[in-house]
């Protein structure tokens, strides 16, 4: 059998990337280009940017096998249980057919407590997708979106071009770690990838775990992309940072908001509050690990502050709920594009009562599909994106 080799991967077979780095092994996707990433040295940061939520591999083919070598970073938590290999999902015409995870790469061990951490080297992996249906077809290869994934080459028994263009709107979404898409399975059960399928529109996913901080490199971004829609999903990262109090959050939000419009004035622009979180609705933060969890190899989450703090300035989820719809409310006067999602309404209280937060912050694979069909729903099937990106 015949075998075609493309290495290195060309960047127009590369969805959902900002950017794409050529490294010794192979080229890695980043979701915040280089520029900014000089701005903050941030661990956690790097970490999660590098991290491939939403990126995806497509390619029209008449193969029937196709092989990806990549060269991924697992993460070993001190005093936790070995995390499961990252998943990949393939899918054919937009149908989620194989999974497959590489099992070896390079290693980083991070200690949760001190923040410390040491990378071990590895090798390449190859993934092997078999007994594909026959005939020409769209492939995508979607990466793990929770571990760093280098792409060292791809070989199929037919050969691969990329993707004629698919006059799909682009919507670009920045959140935290559950945009990004934490505690979910897989790259396609996050939730703005259940709300992308279902709506039928292109996903940039911008979502950056422990980092939607209302920073200004990331506005710059957003400004600088191509984008027909646009939602942020703010809040969460503030509390658990205890990064900033009240009087710095309405001009840090309104300057965040300025900066995208300097380069989208028009585009229609979603903000969207946290969803419901019971240990930080009327109590700030900072967020801390759980330590007696985590001596009984459980991953926890809890507030170290009090509920008083908050007459000190300190944000809450229900401040910030607060504060973004009059933000919001004040900038729509002259705005007719912008407008406001009470998170609650994506996963609220008796959401929490049946699908409970397992850490205390992040939603389950379950709840994460009843985010993004609701997302789908409210959003792109009768609420503000719904003329310019759903597919009924």
């Amino acid at each position: 059998m015949t075998m075609f080799h493309v290495s290195p991967i060309p960047p127009d077979f590369i969805h959902g990337a900002v950017e794409i780095e050529q490294r010794e092994a192979g080229i890695l996707p980043h979701r915040l280009p280089a520029w900014a990433r000089a701005q903050c040295r941030d661990a956690q940061l790097a970490m999660v940017q590098s991290q491939p939520s939403g990126v995806r591999l497509a390619f029209q083919t008449t193969a029937t096998s196709v092989e990806l070598v990549t060269l991924p970073t697992k993460r070993n938590y001190r005093d936790m249980p070995p995390r499961p290999d990252g998943v990949y999902d393939l899918l054919v015409d937009g149908r989620l057919l194989q999974q497959a995870s590489a099992p070896g790469g390079k290693v980083l061990n991070i200690d949760m407590v001190s923040g410390a951490s040491t990378l071990e080297a590895g090798a390449p992996q190859t993934l092997r997708f078999t007994d594909l249906p026959p005939g020409e077809k769209t492939v995508e290869i979607w990466l793990p979106h929770d571990e760093t994934t280098e792409l060292v080459a791809l070989h199929a028994d037919a050969p691969l071009q990329p993707l004629a263009p698919t006059g799909k709107r682009r919507w670009l979404h920045h959140g935290s770690s559950i945009s990004q898409g934490s505690n979910a399975f897989h790259p396609t059960g996050i939730w703005p990838a259940i709300a992308a399928g279902q709506a039928g529109v292109d996903l940039l996913n911008l979502g950056f775990g422990g980092s939607a901080l209302l920073d200004p490199f990331t506005a710059r971004t957003i400004r600088d992309l191509e984008a027909d829609l646009i939602s942020i999903k703010i809040g969460i990262n503030l509390v658990n940072l205890d990064l900033m109090r009240l009087r710095a959050f309405g001009p840090a939000m309104h300057g965040f908001l300025d900066t995208i419009r300097e380069g989208h004035p028009d585009t229609p622009l979603l903000v969207m509050s946290p969803i419901y979180c019971p240990i930080h609705e009327t109590t700030p933060g900072p967020t801390m690990v759980d330590g007696k969890a985590l001596s009984r190899g459980q991953l926890r989450f809890r507030t170290t502050a009090s509920e008083a703090e908050v007459r000190q300035g300190k944000l809450t989820l229900a401040v910030i709920r607060e504060q973004l719809k009059e933000i919001v409310g004040e900038r729509a006067l002259l705005d007719a594009a912008i407008h406001y999602l009470d998170g609650r309404e994506l996963y609220g209280p008796e959401d929490n009562a049946r699908l409970p937060l397992p850490d205390e912050l992040h939603p389950d694979a379950q709840a994460h599909r009843l985010i993004g069909e609701r997302f789908a729903d409210k959003v792109f099937g009768g609420g503000v994106f719904k003329a310019v990106g759903f597919n009924s």
